[in-house]
């Protein structure tokens, strides 16, 4: 139990920095909201990204049925990582609102 928690803990924090430092880089509040489906599509599948330009058709259909075999356990985590990268698209906005230029 205290593995669990720890890892929803731990995914959120990570993708969090993630987000905020390619947000202050890239100045693009969004990108990793939209970049973390591939990114949990990387993390579930057992596969090769080059598989999925070489064998579009069942590379898609193997990853779509791994993605249906997680826990919610698995959900959960992944989740709270997303959970990160919205809430770090919050504090950037919040931050340039507020008159950081920097960010």
């Amino acid at each position: 139990m205290i593995q669990f928690v720890v890892s929803i803990l731990l995914f959120f924090v990570i993708f969090f920095g993630l987000a905020f430092i390619l947000n202050m880089l890239l100045r693009k509040t969004w990108l990793m909201a939209f970049i973390y489906p591939v990114i949990v599509l990387m993390i579930v599948d057992d596969m090769s990204s080059l598989d999925y330009f070489k064998d579009p058709g069942g590379s898609f259909s193997i990853a779509i049925s791994k993605l249906m075999d997680i826990t919610v356990a698995d959900i959960s985590i992944l989740g709270a990582g997303f959970l990160g990268t919205i809430v770090s698209g919050i504090v950037i906005r919040f931050l340039r609102k507020s008159g950081y230029q920097m960010f």
